[in-house]
């Protein structure tokens, strides 16, 4: 079986994210969704609109997620590369060359974002910035 492990905050789900969850389960066997926690997001300076628990709930409703587990710092991911027996892990593009030191343990793919669509832009689009 081929693990495969993405990272973000999932916040105001839309279809980039599905997308982006569809194409990488497309990678392996098995996806894992590591969500960005209440605490982690503070600690970055973000706030996401819905909570840890409801955004849980909702990557968990997706059929191309087979298991979130939350993300509590920068550094647990070659922890849970190891813990999970990762094959792949997969990001964004926007995040090109961030985690190249993961490729020491797995493979490294920077997925295309969707680039019609983003949780920024929505966030703006609703008060009224677009």
């Amino acid at each position: 079986m081929k693990r495969v492990i993405t990272y973000g905050t999932y916040d105001l789900l839309h279809y980039g994210h599905i997308e982006l969850l569809r194409r990488a389960r497309a990678l392996g066997d098995y996806l894992i969704v590591a969500l960005s926690t209440d605490e982690f997001n503070a600690g970055k300076g973000k706030k996401s609109y819905f909570s840890f628990e409801e955004r849980r709930r909702m990557l968990e409703a997706i059929r191309h997620v087979d298991l979130v587990i939350p993300e509590r710092t920068w550094e647990q991911k070659a922890d849970d590369i190891q813990m999970y027996h990762v094959d792949t892990f997969v990001i964004g593009d926007d995040w090109t060359g961030k985690f190249d030191e993961l490729k020491s343990v797995c493979e490294v793919v920077y997925l295309e974002r969707t680039p019609e669509i983003s949780t920024t832009q929505i966030k703006a689009g609703l008060a009224g910035k677009s």
